[in-house]
């Protein structure tokens, strides 16, 4: 399960062989990418609340919403959203941009052009900004939630316009190819919340028209009740036949009352006081230790992003895993034990007479000590 078996030999840095050595070992990074939303580090990157997200996570969401990061048109947040990115990214934290196109939360300016001129403004912008974080951030949801994206009619703009004029597969084609062009490193999302056939068979005719899909993005917004073992078990059988990185970008679990059933939208209940429970961040607590473990025991899930770190974002939900105070759940110590005792290896092992030693651990940085020689390996 996410291990790795490997014959190190051990040899100091002024080249000595470490034979017959016993030798302390200790991983220090996870290769597996334990994510949250990151929109706090726009705002604040020295309160308590980044502390604590930094103490949990190695990989961060930030906002790229079109609608928001660039409300007047040429005039794109860029120096915010690259201040924010070079902290995390200073601190380890690997990072991905959300999303490049959307038909919600666009920017509005675009509604005044025709199809043509907003479709090749929207390649633009995947140019621009995709080329200006290169190095900084190389992984982005290129396109996101586009199985509704061409009959979405709760208000108009200028994304499902041009959707609805190309095809879903085209647009889709379109602009991965311009992410590609941009920073062929990348790493290239497909995003939805949608996880019927229809998001299947668009995957395999994005697959099939040549589309360089990096890894499937798939959402979980549990605001209706956690979906359980088996559910999860059949997204991951019907989206593991593509042979991808599968990353669960967005999942929330609620610590507070559970959204009525009927709401088919979940933009539709709004909620002024919805608050987190002892008996919700009890059941928070058992249903994010199921589901994490699950995720993390898949060979094909590269990643898992929390949405959101505190209470009271998307929809005001209790859905963070600490309080709308910062003190942090049950969730939150849940979580932190996985990634840091559970799934984190500390071993001992003796080299041969050559200084070799087989080594077994989960798939990360690794440091190795013996008396005052420290050595560093990757499994």
């Amino acid at each position: 399960m996410r291990q790795a078996e490997k014959t190190v030999c051990f040899v100091t840095k002024d080249g000595r062989v470490l034979s017959n050595a016993d030798i302390t070992i200790t991983q220090k990074t996870h290769d597996f990418l334990f994510g949250c939303g990151a929109f706090d580090a726009l705002n604040s990157t020295g309160d308590v609340r980044m502390q604590e997200w930094l103490e949990l996570f190695n990989y961060g969401t930030l906002p790229f919403y079109w609608g928001t990061f660039e409300r007047n048109e040429g005039e794109p947040a860029t120096d915010r959203l690259m201040n924010a990115a070079s902290f995390l990214s200073g601190r380890g934290v690997r990072l991905k941009g959300h999303p490049l196109c959307w038909h919600s939360v666009c920017a509005d300016w675009l509604l005044k052009y025709d199809n043509a001129t907003i479709f090749d403004k929207q390649i633009e912008r995947i140019h621009r900004d995709v080329s200006a974080f290169r190095g900084v951030i190389d992984m982005w949801d290129v396109i996101n939630e586009v199985v509704i994206m061409p009959v979405y009619d709760r208000y108009d703009n200028a994304i499902t316009r041009i959707c609805k004029d190309m095809g879903r597969v085209r647009l889709v084609k379109e602009v991965f190819s311009a992410a590609k062009d941009a920073n062929p490193d990348a790493t290239l999302l497909i995003n939805d919340f949608d996880l019927s056939e229809s998001y299947r068979i668009l995957i395999d005719g994005c697959l099939n028209a040549g589309v360089p899909i990096s890894a499937i993005g798939i959402q979980t917004h549990q605001h209706q009740g956690y979906m359980g073992e088996k559910k999860l078990k059949d997204i991951l059988e019907r989206f593991c036949v593509f042979g991808l990185p599968l990353h669960f970008t967005e999942n929330t679990l609620l610590s507070g009352d559970i959204m009525p059933s009927g709401i088919k939208d979940l933009n539709d209940y709004k909620a002024k006081d919805w608050p987190s429970t002892t008996e919700g961040e009890i059941r928070q607590n058992g249903e994010l230790c199921e589901m994490y473990s699950m995720l993390f025991e898949h060979p094909l899930v590269e990643a898992v992003t929390w949405w959101d770190f505190a209470d009271g974002a998307w929809l005001n939900a209790p859905g963070g895993l600490i309080r709308r105070d910062n003190t942090p759940k049950p969730s939150y110590f849940a979580l932190k034990d996985l990634i840091f005792d559970k799934w984190m290896t500390r071993t001992k092992i003796r080299t041969d007479e050559g200084g070799r030693a087989l080594v077994k651990g989960y798939h990360g940085d690794y440091s190795a000590e013996c008396g005052e020689d420290i050595m560093e390996f990757h499994l």
